[in-house]
């Protein structure tokens, strides 16, 4: 038995380019631009571990979590959920459980009861079964109360525990979701964090494939990150392996009773100015450096008030990763 969940070897996909009005005028029986919305993406997800898709708009992610989930096929390639070719869309809807942002695919005059009990008849959860799991879930995510209330009259993060409930009425081992906090403000977010992490993934022990432009979502809750630019997977690892990416220089926050500094073994990255002490931020080429740097201050009289490591910012290696792509 694999140790990974998820596989995808050699995933290729694309799309005909949407036609203005004009080009349908002039050329109404011709054949559109492909445009590849993924290109050669090889991919694996270790069972139990989250694994979050880091993009910038238009990078492939919603393709890629569509053909994980037997949405779409891709032109080349194959990808594995729980075993089976995603072919076999009977074999991995058991398998899988796909959390998204789209409203739109619930009925809103119906209450979050109606809807769930729609949604595990699709799901095949036995008959007999479905009201005690229904009520399970809904407990777990804090909605019985509301339960019966038509969906329309939902806040988006009341919507968004529906969404999270309707995925789980199967207890698929798999989760795939897809921004599934872009539209809560910051409390609704903070819960909805600790449910994936404390209760999905540590409790219940599922695998959970993360799309997300949140770098700080990704930070709290990812195992692995991997960074799709252009529809071709740029860099797959740990969140400190990918902070750490392309930084060859390890950088200090110095705090001195200065306004200016000598030279040295160092780069100064910025400065921040104030009416009490400076703050540098320096950039040296080895660790070695550090004692020649603090060496230099002394000499020059000036005092050493703090000194701080500066560790890599996520935010900071995902700009210079899609920067990097962009200008190959």
């Amino acid at each position: 038995m694999s140790n990974y969940a998820i596989e995808g070897h050699g995933l290729e996909k694309s799309f005909v380019k949407k036609r203005t009005f004009r080009e349908l005028l002039r050329r109404p029986f011709g054949e559109g631009e492909r445009v590849s919305a993924l290109r050669g993406v090889d991919l694996a997800v270790e069972r139990g571990e989250i694994f979050a898709l880091l993009g910038p708009n238009g990078a492939g992610k919603t393709t890629l979590l569509k053909i994980l989930s037997s949405l779409i096929l891709p032109d080349e390639g194959r990808a594995l959920v729980g075993g089976h070719d995603t072919i076999d869309e009977k074999r991995v809807k058991r398998h899988l459980g796909l959390v998204n942002s789209d409203e739109r695919s619930f009925y809103w005059r119906l209450s979050a009861r109606q809807n769930l009990r729609f949604f595990a008849r699709l799901y095949d959860v036995p008959g007999n079964r479905i009201d005690a799991r229904i009520d399970e879930l809904l407990t777990r995510v804090d909605m019985m109360a509301a339960a019966d209330r038509p969906f329309s009259g939902y806040s988006s993060g009341m919507k968004q525990r529906i969404a999270i409930t309707r995925a789980l009425l199967h207890d698929p081992p798999i989760l795939l979701m897809d921004e599934p906090m872009s539209s809560l403000d910051p409390d609704n977010a903070r819960e909805l964090r600790r449910f994936v992490l404390e209760e999905l993934n540590r409790r219940d022990g599922k695998t959970i494939v993360l799309a997300s432009h949140n770098l700080r979502e990704v930070e709290v809750l990812a195992n692995r990150v991997a960074i799709l630019v252009a529809g071709k997977m740029r860099q797959v690892g740990t969140v400190d392996e990918v902070r750490r990416w392309g930084v060859h220089q390890r950088r200090y926050r110095l705090t001195v009773d200065a306004d200016t500094l000598p030279s040295g073994p160092f780069e100064i990255v910025s400065r921040e100015a104030g009416d009490g002490p400076h703050r540098f931020l320096l950039a040296l080429e080895a660790p070695a450096e550090l004692p020649q740097l603090l060496d230099v201050m002394h000499r020059a009289g000036i005092a050493v008030l703090g000194c701080d490591r500066v560790e890599p910012d996520l935010e900071d290696a995902f700009s210079r990763i899609v920067a990097t792509e962009e200008g190959s």
